[in-house]
């Protein structure tokens, strides 16, 4: 509770106390190299909160938390859907966690689906696992490469047999 005051020791002590202060000089340097580590540390998850909606697509490399809602399209390196969260639209990430809902298409590297979990839509995996208490309506397909599908979209999005063009008459034929 009470200590001894050092402005009442005799001198000798004053010079130790004086001692310190050289490593103290040092202590300052490793505040020079956490500097640097920083920016080498993940990054944190980025969090939609339960009272945000989306509306429209995200793309990120890194990790994605949604507590709110979403209607679109999610592609990420770690999803995870929070119980209050609702996604409509497709999902594709190395790793996703449903808690939540989703309504729509489901495609990861590892799908893990909690006791808490609501999926309406299909699941393309490589991995799977589904907590009892899981309501699960689609079908499950296993991949060796379930994220292949996303990576060229254009491919996909062009007709393989394009739509019949009207016949144009010109004025001579009539």
């Amino acid at each position: 509770m009470f200590s001894k005051s050092r402005i009442n020791e005799p001198g000798p002590k004053q010079a130790e106390a004086e001692k310190p202060k050289a490593p103290e000089a040092s202590v300052t340097k490793p505040n020079t190299d956490f500097t640097p580590s920083a920016p080498k540390g993940k990054a944190a998850a980025s969090v939609l909160s339960s009272d945000l909606t989306v509306v429209g697509n995200m793309r990120t490399t890194g990790d994605i938390q949604v507590e709110g809602t979403v209607e679109g399209d999610i592609r990420a390196h770690l999803l995870t859907v929070g119980e209050s969260a609702t996604i409509r639209g497709e999902i594709v990430a190395d790793d996703i966690v449903v808690n939540g809902r989703v309504i729509g298409r489901v495609r990861g590297l590892k799908v893990r689906l909690t006791s808490t979990a609501r999926v309406e839509g299909d699941i393309i995996h490589k991995t799977i696992a589904i907590e009892s208490g899981a309501h699960f309506e689609g079908s499950v397909q296993r991949q060796d490469d379930p994220l292949a599908q996303g990576r060229a979209p254009a491919a996909a999005s062009s007709p393989v047999n394009p739509a019949p063009v009207a016949p144009t008459v010109k004025p001579d034929e009539l």
